[in-house]
Order: C-alpha cells, then sequence, then structure tokens
C-alpha cells in the first residue's frame, strides 16, 4: 500500500523481508552495532505489535523505522537514514509516521534510546517533544556508549497534534530530495 508523503518522490512502506538487504545495507553504515537479518526477520514475524516501515526515493529504500506497541506505550524500536540522504527530511517523515501509527494503535506516549553522542538525532526527538528521562549506561555494548531514554508524552492530545501538523508543514516547504 503506498501512501505519498510530503517530500517529493519520497513514500513510506510496510518493510517485508525482501527489503531487508538494502535495509541491512543501511543498518552497517550507520550504526556501530548492527541489527542483524535474523532480528529483522524475526521482529517482521511478530504481526501483532510491531511495524516496521520503510522510506523510498522511487524504488531505492533510503531509510527505516521499527515500532514495538503496547497499549498506551509504543517504542522506538530502530529508525535509520542512509548517510548520503540525511538532512533532508526523511526521518522527520518516518518519525511522523511512527507516531501517526502509535496514536492509531492506542498509545499516549512514546519512548525511544539515543546514543549520548547523537546530537543530531536528539535535535530531532527535541523538536517532536521528546525528552531525556533517563540514562542507559554501556547501553551500547560494542562502544561502551551510554543512550539517554527519551519519552513524549501525551501524543494523542489535540495540543500534540498541532505539534505534529507544524512539523508536517516545515516538510512541505523543503526542497526535493537527493543525495
Amino acid at each position: 500500500m503506498r501512501e505519498a508523503t510530503a517530500l517529493e518522490g519520497l513514500s513510506i512502506h510496510t518493510m517485508h523481508r525482501r527489503d531487508l538487504k538494502a535495509v541491512l545495507d543501511i543498518e552497517k553504515r550507520v550504526f556501530p552495532e548492527p541489527w542483524s537479518s535474523t532480528i529483522f526477520a524475526s521482529e517482521l514475524a511478530l504481526r501483532h505489535g510491531r511495524s516496521y516501515r520503510v522510506a523510498r526515493l522511487g524504488r531505492r529504500i533510503v531509510g527505516y523505522r521499527g515500532l514495538m506497541l503496547t497499549g498506551p506505550e509504543a517504542h522506538v524500536t530502530t529508525i535509520a537514514v542512509a548517510p548520503e540522504y540525511q538532512r533532508h527530511g526523511i526521518a522527520t517523515m518516518l518519525l511522523l509516521d511512527a507516531l501517526r501509527v502509535s496514536i492509531e494503535s492506542g498509545a499516549s506516549q512514546l519512548s525511544l534510546e539515543v546514543a549520548f553522542s547523537n546530537h543530531g538525532a536528539q535535535a530531532l526527538y527535541r523538536r517532536f517533544g521528546f525528552a531525556p528521562v533517563g540514562v542507559r549506561k554501556g547501553y551500547y555494548q560494542v562502544t561502551g556508549e551510554d543512550a539517554y531514554v527519551m519519552f513524549a508524552y501525551e501524543i494523542d492530545s489535540p495540543h500534540y497534534a498541532q505539534r505534529l501538523s507544524a512539523l508536517a508543514e516545515e516538510l512541505r516547504g523543503r526542497p526535493a530530495v537527493g543525495p
């Protein structure tokens, strides 16, 4: 099922096993501790309580995101954009989609972890109203880096809907995506 987006030529689709080669390529280039194909396949096999989507520019997968849905709380399990496509609004589109799915599933809050050193992602999450609520010491085993635990609360409120509308509107003025 294709859904049009505000970014010219970008569409967001349900992730399938056939997408994993491209997803794993991005995963390896973005994260020091990439998930394996086994982890992604096991997440995709969980039909309930999970939502995994890819961002496509034409036929090319340029990003993806994952969600765990558990009633009033949803959790971003992963989100990444290919390095050559970062800073074009793709992560914003993926996060808007994650919030829409979370709200539709009945969630009132969304959580995630982010590396201390990932200031760009932290800035993005703050634009969405996420705030640090704790620290996971040594969360990233390979690097030993700590992670912030961040939450956005009352995502199902009219006030938060206004925030999401403003973020979506900002994307409408962006130039076409390209490396």
